[in-house]
């Protein structure tokens, strides 16, 4: 009886001893797998900002930089609205006589409907 008794602590003993080994095993799995995440995150985030500077030097080699861009819509505004500005001074004084004297110009005559109701 002595001997099964051994034979069930052993028995018990050795299924702890397994349990813990399966613990550990399971514990050193979440490690390396959160280490291959954080791992696979960082590989990410380089990849994320070579590409980010690769976008940005071709970005400024085609389209040259923001300031640059902004500058060259300014300075086309200006040159737009300095031509405006020409063309309103050499073409205002026709441009005034011909609305006086289309206001100046009248023709009275009746209107069409006004017109059409004295002939019936």
């Amino acid at each position: 009886m002595a001997s099964q008794t051994q034979g069930i602590q052993q028995l018990l003993a050795a299924e702890k001893r397994a349990a813990e080994k399966v613990g550990e095993a399971r514990k050193r799995k979440q490690r390396r797998l959160k280490q291959a995440k954080e791992e696979a995150q960082e590989e990410i985030e380089r990849y994320r900002q070579e590409r980010e500077r690769q976008f940005k030097e071709f970005e400024a080699k085609h389209m040259g930089s923001r300031e640059g861009v902004a500058a060259k819509i300014d300075a086309d505004t200006v040159l737009k609205i300095e031509e405006m500005n020409r063309s309103i001074s050499t073409n205002k004084a026709a441009l005034i006589n011909e609305i006086l004297k289309l206001v100046y110009d009248i023709k009275p005559q009746l209107h069409k409907n006004y017109q059409f109701m004295i002939k019936k």
